[in-house]
């Protein structure tokens, strides 16, 4: 009778300790660099073993990148749940739109966001497994792809995934090129919209 509530707190357990040492991991890379500082160091400053880490983030880069799981399921779901009618680009694009319109980390174009955009761009490292999730991403898509009526699921899962971080990267680089960041993002939702738009017409 008591397995689901324990179950529960287990599982709040777990994402309250990711959540812990990514974010003590992150105040560490953004201080030192990302090359500077070992998993010891981030087990010793989160007051954790270092197995603890790995079991958690099985590699060094995943605690920088810790929403990319919440990111493929918004997206699958969005994609799975869209309302009738709507193509899978467009559930794609609606969502990421709400998400920057949000402030989320996944998708907002925010000034409070550069040091992180920094510290993934000095890093040849996060940078890789910046698209190696990216990957991930399109994969799990496909299969949502596929239960719709996209003539080409796997393509139509790269174009979106590449499309959308086009945009973003754009925005990106404009924050960082000392751009006003209320500008660029406004900007930003304008052009997500229409680049999205644009594939959904040939999807």
């Amino acid at each position: 009778m008591n397995e689901q509530p324990q179950h529960g707190r287990r599982e709040r357990k777990k994402t309250e300790l990711r959540t812990r040492l990514s974010d003590v991991a992150i105040a560490l890379f953004l201080e030192r660099g990302f090359d500077e500082v070992s998993v010891s160091e981030v087990a010793e400053a989160a007051d954790v073993a270092r197995p603890t880490v790995f079991a958690h983030f099985p590699r060094k880069e995943d605690l920088v990148f810790d929403r990319y799981p919440e990111a493929e399921a918004l997206v699958v779901g969005a994609i799975t749940d869209r309302p009738a009618g709507s193509s899978a680009v467009t559930a794609v694009s609606d969502l990421m739109i709400s998400l920057a319109e949000q402030g989320h980390p996944l998708s907002a174009i925010r000034a409070e966001f550069a040091p992180f955009w920094r510290l993934v761009a000095a890093s040849r490292p996060l940078q890789s497994r910046a698209r190696e999730r990216l990957e991930h991403l399109e994969q799990a898509m496909t299969p949502a792809m596929e239960a719709t009526d996209v003539p080409e699921p796997r393509l139509t899962a790269a174009l979106t995934v590449a499309a959308y971080r086009t945009v973003h990267l754009t925005s990106v680089e404009r924050v960082l090129a000392g751009e006003d960041p209320a500008a660029v993002a406004a900007d930003h939702l304008v052009r997500v919209r229409a680049t999205l738009a644009r594939l959904a017409h040939f999807a």
